[in-house]
């Protein structure tokens, strides 16, 4: 009775943090709820050159930049040019500030459950069979992933070259301001403490650097629980130079292929209803459109404008602007495999918080408490799945509608008390294995075909194998034992556990328990870390700016060759900052006012 007392004690409390979490969004007035939070945020059919004259460049009707996609690394940098600058943002997706699937810790698996066309995730199934999710909201994924942060390894930022001392005085920017000291969670000190006893240390405490051993990282979430996005660093923003489209779908930039090289000179974009809008740059040399729309979203945005390999863009009879070969190649993602751990105790539920950081090639993460409920069910939810007899054992073949259907109808009937538990989450740091994204039609609201080829090279094969004996060996720790109350297992018990309960639609095998190897192939799912398609030397310069293309440049994932630190989200928001503030003062000199 008094657990049940703490829970409802819980909701409310929730409840009334979402509540004072709107209240506080309003802007300047008591009488009415500005569910945009900022003034200069306006649904896309709003748009009007003339309307929006205030904040144009000195060309009427021209803006200084746009940047297509308000993601994780476009909000800050729209708000940082905007210091200087007129700044158009487009985002296809809606606001994260009053959709309680988003704002809150506690709703992070449903969220990603819903598969709805209005979702702020819009999901999809990588050809390898692995489900997916890519954002669909402003604040991009920053408002729709586990809310880990951390910084990038050193290593990483003299490989990209960038400027050290402007990454660290980004990274604090940022930090101030949307970034926050975890409360601790039970299940986050069990993995702490078992990390610690099978050797992955020192303890580095709470820290935002990365650091072989085990530390506590920080988080977008709240002592509250409520999330913090990118689309909150917009209030750096000055609302006189800046202007924030939702549901301002970019159907292709145009261009200027009058001259030698052809030029960026705006975008079509349409708005909620469909109608169709243009919005240029000024005449400007240094003026730029700005493609931020991710992994996906980006080389995609390219082919479809015109840029990528010629025998692509002829199949979709796309008019070439440029042909470069290498739009679209070299996707990765990082390959993750979860072990679940029972527990005959309520689980308090906690997403990433505790990291252990191996020498060998693999990071160790956990999550704890999201399992069934009459809101999440009906739709997969990744590695957050409990499901017995998914669809994933039932071979491609005989995926048929009625057999879909049958197991909508099955995962309705599991009770909400089918999970209890968590994951221990072991992940590829930097895999080798590449892939290929291309078109599916020139629809830019479908997903395109991408390929991560997971585990086709051994080493990655192999440094998954080394984590999963490591994970093992973590369920069978005396620190979770006395958690969850369970007695030890076997490992083959433990991975049976794990092949049962999770979802992807790779056909599973009789020695998934028996082969490590086996297991890693047929188990892997994705902890949203892909990236690359428009790598530096290739697609894009040192500098961002696409090859061969004027005023066109791309500040997003898509240029990474790897995923920076345990986790990206810190240094893909820290990129916005750095590259707005590398623009301004390679566009007015090092005395740029930011």
């Amino acid at each position: 009775m008094a657990l049940l007392l703490l829970v409802e004690l819980k909701r409310l409390f929730v409840c009334l943090a979402l509540c004072l979490s709107l209240l506080s969004s309003c802007q300047g007035s008591s009488k009415y709820f500005n569910p945009y939070r900022y003034p200069f945020i306006k649904p896309a059919s709003s748009f009007s050159s003339s309307s929006s004259s205030a904040i144009l460049s000195r060309n009427s009707g021209r803006y200084d930049y746009i940047i297509v996609g308000g993601g994780t690394a476009g909000c800050p940098l729209a708000a940082t040019l905007s210091q200087n600058f007129s700044v158009l943002l487009l985002e296809r997706g809606g606001v994260p500030f009053s959709n309680v699937n988003v704002s809150f810790l506690s709703n992070f698996h449903l969220a990603l459950a819903d598969t709805s066309p209005t979702s702020a995730s819009q999901y999809f199934i990588s050809t390898d069979g692995v489900l997916n999710s890519r954002a669909r909201v402003l604040g991009g994924g920053s408002s729709i992933n586990a809310g880990f942060y951390t910084r990038a390894n050193a290593g990483f930022i003299k490989r990209v070259g960038w400027d050290e001392k402007l990454v660290n005085e980004s990274y604090p920017w940022v930090e101030k301001q949307i970034v926050h000291q975890p409360t601790f969670a039970p299940w986050q000190r069990a993995l702490r403490d078992s990390l610690l006893d099978v050797g992955v240390s020192p303890f580095n405490g709470f820290t935002y650097d990365h650091i072989y051993g085990t530390k506590v990282g920080g988080t977008i979430f709240d002592r509250f629980g409520r999330r913090h996005t990118s689309a909150e660093l917009l209030a750096s923003a000055d609302p006189k130079k800046i202007t924030v489209l939702i549901h301002a779908t970019v159907q292709k930039i145009l261009f200027d292929t009058s001259g030698k090289r052809p030029k960026a000179v705006g975008v079509l974009f349409k708005d909620e209803n469909g109608k169709q809008h243009r919005a240029y740059v000024s005449n400007n040399p240094k003026s730029e459109v700005i493609l931020s729309t991710g992994a996906l979203g980006t080389p995609q945005m390219l082919m479809l404008s015109g840029v990528g390999p010629k025998a692509e863009l002829e199949k979709f009879k796309i008019p070439i602007v440029l042909d470069n070969e290498f739009v679209g190649k070299g996707m990765a993602d990082n390959p993750m495999n979860a072990v679940f751990v029972p527990s005959k105790r309520p689980v308090e539920q906690s997403l990433i918080q505790t990291v252990g950081i191996t020498k060998f090639g693999v990071y160790i993460e956990a999550s704890s408490g999201y399992g069934q409920s009459k809101d999440s069910i009906h739709c997969h939810h990744g590695i957050m799945s409990a499901e017995i007899g998914q669809l994933s054992t039932i071979p491609p073949k005989q995926r048929t509608p009625e057999a879909v259907q049958d197991y909508i109808r099955r995962k309705r009937e599991l009770p909400h008390e089918a999970f209890k538990g968590g994951f221990i989450l072991e992940k590829i740091a930097k895999p080798m294995s590449t892939g290929e994204l291309t078109l599916v039609n020139t629809n830019v609201d479908d997903n395109p075909s991408v390929s991560f080829n997971y585990f086709s090279h051994p080493d990655d094969l192999k440094s998954c194998v080394q984590g999963i004996r490591m994970a093992a060996k973590l369920v069978q720790s005396q620190h979770f034992l006395n958690y969850t109350k369970c007695d030890q297992q076997t490992v083959e018990s433990i991975l049976n556990a794990s092949v049962k309960a999770n979802v992807n639609l790779i056909p599973k095998h009789t020695n998934d328990t028996k082969s490590l190897e086996q297991f890693c192939r047929d188990t892997v799912i994705t902890i949203w870390h892909y990236h690359g398609g428009c790598h530096v030397g290739k697609v894009v310069s040192p500098d961002h700016k696409v090859l061969g293309i004027d005023r066109l440049r791309v500040v997003d994932i898509s240029t990474f060759n790897e995923s920076p630190g345990t986790n990206p989200q810190g240094t893909i928001l820290m990129m916005g900052r750095y590259m707005g503030v590398k623009i301004l003062r390679d566009r007015l000199g090092k005395t740029a006012g930011v």
